[in-house]
């Protein structure tokens, strides 16, 4: 197969893949680049860290989001954990930036772009596409979520909790399985910048070797905020499973570093029902209801 040929896209399976609705936010951390690099070596071979004035960034996100299909409609939710990286074969076409512009977006030729190292996801349909079609690491978890949503009080609070799948016992209940990681996040009343950061180019490799560039695509900017400072104290990440596969690469890469910087994108409401209000009474009405 030709270098140039594109990836196949198997049955049953069309692209791209439209998000009905998503809500996502992103942690960034700016790290020590050794283990970093070494690690990405082993998984990623054909791929390097991006450099910020001397270090790699690492980066979790969450994201909720909607699909809907011929047949219905379809919730997923996933973390990714990711290094920001970009093929080595590529190296020539980067521009020289600081954490600070790339996170603003000035990165425009999306070769910068996060290198999946686990995707925990509780859709098994949605773990079988990203894997089948983008090479990711993907594999079951389940979520405990707190988020901001209009339909919620006004703040802009964050609380994911990733486990692993519950598993069903012989008289079939499905308890709880045990804390993986979490990520607490109170953003409000920090300032934001809204940013053109996407597409956003996510990179794997597939069974053969090969890596594999998926850009996404989201229509509105998201909202950044930098965590210098004491803005770093609004993050909290926690490993409750240290010998999970994703819990050594957390504590490997991550350890007691701070978060840098937060990005958020939400879904904007499409339609309201409103508050219900009383209709005057007839005559009639009022009559039947004595009887």
């Amino acid at each position: 197969m030709s270098d140039l040929a594109l990836p196949p896209v198997v049955a049953p399976y069309l692209l791209p893949f439209h998000y009905g609705a998503l809500h996502n936010i992103g942690v960034d951390f700016l790290v020590d680049p050794a283990p970093v690099r070494a690690l990405l070596a082993e998984r990623h071979p054909d791929l390097s860290a991006a450099d910020f004035d001397g270090r790699a960034c690492v980066t979790l996100n969450y994201q909720l989001y909607f699909a809907q299909y011929p047949n219905g409609g379809g919730i997923t939710q996933e973390i990714e954990y990711s290094v920001i990286a970009y093929p080595t074969a590529s190296a020539d076409r980067l521009a020289r930036l600081s954490y600070d512009e790339f996170a603003r977006g000035y990165d425009q030729t999306k070769l910068l772009g996060i290198a999946r190292l686990h995707v925990l996801c509780d859709n098994p349909l949605a773990i079988a596409a990203g894997t089948a079609l983008y090479g990711e690491p993907k594999y079951p978890g389940a979520f405990e979520v707190t988020l901001p949503s209009p339909n919620g009080p006004v703040a802009d609070r964050w609380h994911v909790v990733c486990r692993e799948p519950a598993s069903p016992t012989q008289d079939g209940t499905a308890p709880e399985g045990p804390a993986l990681l979490s990520l607490w996040a109170d953003l409000t009343g920090l300032p934001r910048i809204a940013v053109n950061n996407t597409p956003i180019t996510g990179y794997g490799t597939d069974d053969a070797g090969r890596p594999l560039a998926g850009p996404m695509n989201v229509y509105q900017p998201y909202q950044y905020a930098s965590l210098t400072g004491t803005g770093s104290e609004r993050v909290r990440l926690a490993v409750h499973a240290s010998g999970s596969p994703v819990g050594v690469d957390v504590v490997a890469l991550i350890g007691d570093a701070s978060a840098r910087g937060a990005w958020t994108y939400q879904s904007p409401p499409v339609a309201a029902h409103n508050r219900p209000y009383y209709v005057p009474r007839s005559r009639t009405g009022q009559g039947t209801r004595a009887k």
